[in-house]
């Protein structure tokens, strides 16, 4: 709590001209890392789907065995978001270039496992960025909680909720705050999504595939979602109580390291610079550090 305050402290103690080169300092550090195709994002999301439906063949004929399988789809699973993540943002490609139907193309294919439709996720998203460690306007703020574990348990707790204070609840208020056609249109893939998804699964389980389709899919996405929720949604801006642009979010250290973090130790820098895409997060973080320091930001000690 103490950091969180000399944080509010240091950034309300600057100048008007100290806190404008600062920002002018901030934003062309930033610049120099945005812009290109990131194609390790493209490959990561399309292939990583691609291997996650090689799986259903390999384990359905005995190829593969089914823990393997379980082992390799929960992988699958949890990584397929941030490739998303990044269209969610346009940084595979902006609106009216070339590349345009690849930044979607991602953005959809790489969730199917995880079973969150593209349009939802991006429109609930950029509410979360709007409305970071809000109570009531943040979609992600229901993962709040005092520690690794309860955030864990919270994570499951608010998917298999039936008194309507789930994950989708919070979801579909946010679609009816937004409204309009966009919102609409992501009520309906939502819809078809998961009609599709259980579908699938009932299919599965009536033609004797039963242990697959828990193994291969229900679970693995279970798992899949409280990771991504606890080292994206909830580690970096824990404890949830500061609003505001160098205050709501934090930097980190993860005890098993950046990678298995899935890149979030650094997530500080993509709500600061969302155009940054994912792998340069890190170089971008280590030139603004002395920034961000001044800024009285929580950087964890990373």
């Amino acid at each position: 709590m103490s950091t969180m305050m000399n944080a509010a402290t240091s950034t309300t103690t600057l100048t008007h001209e100290r806190d404008a080169e600062l920002r002018r300092q901030e934003f062309a550090i930033a610049k120099k890392y945005t812009g290109g195709t990131p194609w390790r994002i493209v490959f990561w999301g399309l292939g990583n789907f691609a291997f996650w439906l090689a799986l259903w063949p390999l384990v359905m004929t005995g190829t593969l065995p089914l823990w393997a399988g379980f082992i390799l789809a929960s992988l699958c699973v949890t990584i397929c978001y941030l490739p998303s993540h990044e269209a969610q943002h346009n940084n595979i490609a902006r609106p009216n270039t070339s590349l345009r139907w690849l930044n979607e193309l991602v953005g959809h294919v790489s969730t199917i496992p995880m079973l969150l439709p593209y349009r939802t996720a991006r429109l609930t998203h950029l509410e979360h960025h709007a409305h970071t460690n809000n109570p009531e306007l943040d979609p992600d703020y229901g993962v709040t909680a005092e520690g690794w574990w309860p955030a864990i348990s919270k994570s499951f707790r608010a998917r298999i909720n039936r008194n309507g204070a789930g994950q989708n609840t919070a979801y579909a208020a946010a679609l009816d705050r937004i409204g309009g056609e966009a919102a609409a249109r992501a009520r309906i893939e939502a819809l078809a999504m998961n009609l599709a998804y259980w579908g699938i699964l009932t299919a599965l389980a009536w033609s004797g595939f039963a242990l697959e389709a828990l193994l291969l899919w229900w679970l693995p996405r279970h798992l899949g979602l409280t990771y991504i929720q606890l080292l994206l949604s909830w580690a970096p801006h824990h404890p949830g109580e500061q609003t505001g642009r160098y205050k709501d979010t934090r930097a980190f250290k993860y005890r098993f390291g950046n990678i298995l973090a899935m890149g979030m130790e650094y997530h500080i820098i993509h709500h600061l610079h969302p155009s940054i895409p994912l792998h340069k997060n890190m170089p971008a973080y280590r030139e603004l550090k002395p920034i961000l320091e001044e800024r009285g930001c929580d950087l964890g000690g990373l």
